[in-house]
C-alpha cells in the first residue's frame, strides 16, 4: 500500500503547489494508503507557503505523528523560521534528540545543523549562555564541518554578552569560512566598543563594500536571525 501511495503522490511533481491537481493527488495517495506520512507532508507544504498556518500545522503534525524521524526536525525548523516559535521548534529538535540515535540532521534549506538551530532558539529567549554551551558543544563534535554561520551566530550571542575577546575569535574563525557584511559589521562594533577606532572604521567599511557585493545573510523567504541592514551599518 505505501508503495502504491508513493507512486500516487509522485504524479503531484508535475503540478505547481497552487494548483487544485496538486492537492488532489495527494489526497488520492492517502486514500491508497491513510499512514502515507510524505503525501501529509507534501500537502502541508503549499499552505505554509499559502499562509494557511491552521491548515498546515494540522498536516505536518498528521506527518509527524505517521513519521517522527523524517518529519520533527522539518516542523522544528518550520516553526522556528517561519513563526519564530522558538520553545515550539526547541521542544520538537530535544524530542527528535531523545528518539533518535543517529545524527538528527540538519535545516531542511541546509543552512545549520538543528543543534545550531536549537542554540539560536535558547539565544532568542534570552538563554545566552545555554545557547553559547550549544553552539560550542556542535562545533567540537567529532567530524562535525562548521556550517556557513555557524561562528557569526555564536560571536554575536558572546558579544550580547559582553565576553568581546570570544566574539571576535567566533567573528575571526567566521571570516576563515565564509565572510559577510553582517560579520564584518560585529567586528566593528566590538572594536568601537574597545575604542579601536582605526579598525572600527576599517570593518565599517569592509561591511558595507560585502554589502554593496550582496555579500550578506539571506533567505528567500523570512530574515536570518542577526540579520544586519545596510541602514544600521550606515548609522554605525
Amino acid at each position: 500500500m505505501q508503495y502504491k501511495a508513493c507512486l500516487e503522490a509522485e504524479k503531484a511533481d508535475k503540478y505547481y503547489q497552487f494548483q487544485r491537481e496538486f492537492q488532489e493527488v495527494l489526497d488520492d495517495a492517502i486514500k491508497i494508503c491513510p499512514n502515507s506520512a510524505y503525501a501529509y507532508r507534501e500537502k502541508s507544504t503549499a499552505y505554509l507557503k499559502s499562509g494557511d498556518f491552521l491548515t498546515w500545522k494540522k498536516l505536518i503534525d498528521k506527518a509527524v505523528e505517521l513519521d517522527y524521524g523524517s518529519n520533527l526536525g522539518y516542523r522544528a525548523w518550520c516553526r522556528y523560521q517561519f513563526f519564530r516559535d522558538y520553545k515550539g521548534a526547541i521542544k520538537d529538535i530535544e524530542k527528535l534528540d531523545s528518539l533518535a540515535n543517529y545524527n538528527i540532521g540538519y535545516s531542511i534549506n541546509g543552512d545549520y545543523h538543528l543543534n545550531i538551530a536549537k542554540g539560536i532558539c535558547y539565544s532568542a529567549i534570552n538563554q545566552k549562555q545555554k545557547a553559547i554551551k550549544i553552539f560550542n558543544e556542535q562545533l567540537n563534535t567529532k567530524d562535525y564541518s562548521a556550517g556557513l554561520y555557524d561562528y557569526y551566530q555564536l560571536g554575536v550571542t558572546y558579544y550580547e554578552i559582553n565576553d568581546y575577546k570570544n566574539a571576535l575569535k567566533s567573528f575571526e574563525k567566521q571570516s576563515e569560512i565564509n565572510e559577510f557584511a553582517d560579520n564584518a559589521y560585529y567586528k566593528c562594533k566590538v572594536y568601537k566598543t574597545l575604542k579601536n577606532e582605526e579598525e572600527f572604521k576599517n570593518y565599517k567599511e569592509i561591511a558595507l563594500k560585502l554589502f554593496a557585493k550582496n555579500k550578506k545573510l539571506f533567505d528567500p523567504y523570512t530574515h536570518h536571525f542577526n540579520n544586519v541592514y545596510y541602514d544600521t551599518i550606515v548609522n554605525e
